[in-house]
Parts: C-alpha cells; structure tokens; sequence
C-alpha cells in the first residue's frame, strides 16, 4: 500500500533526520527488511505517491484523483483493508503536501476512503504529540551543546592564561 509506505519513509526521514543519510538508509533497509519487505520499493511507492499529490489543486486530494487512495476505498469497502498507524501518517503526510491544513480535509478524505475516523484521529494526534516531544528534545541538545562549547572554550582560555602567567613568571625568575 503506498499510503503505508509514504507513513513509514515519512516516520523513518522525520525520527532519523540527525543520523547521517547512509547510517540513516542501512537502518531503514534492515527494519523493512527484517519484515521480509523490499526497502526500495517502500521508497519508490512513496516518492510516486508524493509526486501524484504534490500535483494536484488546493482541495483536489481524493480517492477519484488518486489511484492509491481508490485501490483503499475498494479495499476498506469490501472489509478487506488492514489499518495502522502508518497509514494514518501517510495520510497526514499525503494532506500536507497537498497543501490541505484545514482538519475538515482530513475529515473528508477518511469519510471518503471509508477508514475509521476515531482510529485515525487518535493515532495522529499521538504521532503529533511524538514529533513536539522529539523537537523539544532536539532543541534542548542544541541547547546543552552550545552550553558545553561555551564552557569548554572557556577552560581552555584558563589553561592558556595560566601557561602564559606560569611562562611569564618563569623569564623574571631567570633574569
């Protein structure tokens, strides 16, 4: 499933942004891997499914203009559709590169695939509620580095000064 697919790219590029790209990809190909699932697969599906929707006009997400979504109405229609909350955050994904900010679109567009709207509204707001906390924790290391630079920076100018008074101390001992 594309939506799932552009859920889990999205998890993985937003939680590993820090990791260095190749350590970043190696984790990415082991997790889909271990499942017994094709990593380059996972990133082409998602990257077609950006490209439909980052194409289309303001309001225009929808199961009749996007093919993945359509093979998901079929699927959620005939009971035989498999939630998670990958799915739910491609969705969320899906809708931003869409351009839709308003929570009526998401309203719509999970009305119009037939998906449990309570089920998705939970799992966003929890994966919302993650992504605040991960960028406090960002934001309090950036702060927590700069602090140590700061004092670092400030016992090497000790030690410097110190040498340099031991260094003049020693040239009037010798005269």
């Amino acid at each position: 499933n594309p939506v799932h697919a552009l859920g889990v790219v999205s998890v993985f590029e937003q939680i590993l942004e820090a990791i260095p790209e190749d350590e970043r990809n190696a984790i990415f190909d082991a997790y889909i891997g271990a499942l017994g699932e094709d990593a380059a697969m996972y990133r082409n599906d998602a990257g077609e499914l950006e490209a439909a929707v980052s194409g289309l006009p303001e309001g225009g997400l929808s199961p009749e203009a996007v093919p993945a979504l359509a093979a998901v109405a079929e699927k959620a229609s005939s009971g035989d559709f498999y939630y998670c909350k990958f799915f739910a955050i491609g969705l969320f994904r899906m809708l931003e590169l869409a351009g839709a900010k308003e929570p009526k679109a998401l309203e719509s567009l999970v009305k119009g695939l037939g998906v449990n709207a309570e089920a998705v509204n939970k799992d966003l707001t929890q994966y919302k509620s993650i992504l605040s906390k991960l960028s406090a924790a960002k934001e309090l290391m950036a702060e927590f580095l700069a602090r140590e630079k700061k004092k670092q920076a400030e016992r090497e100018a000790e030690k410097a000064a110190r040498a340099a008074k031991s260094s003049e101390g020693g040239d009037s001992s010798e005269e």
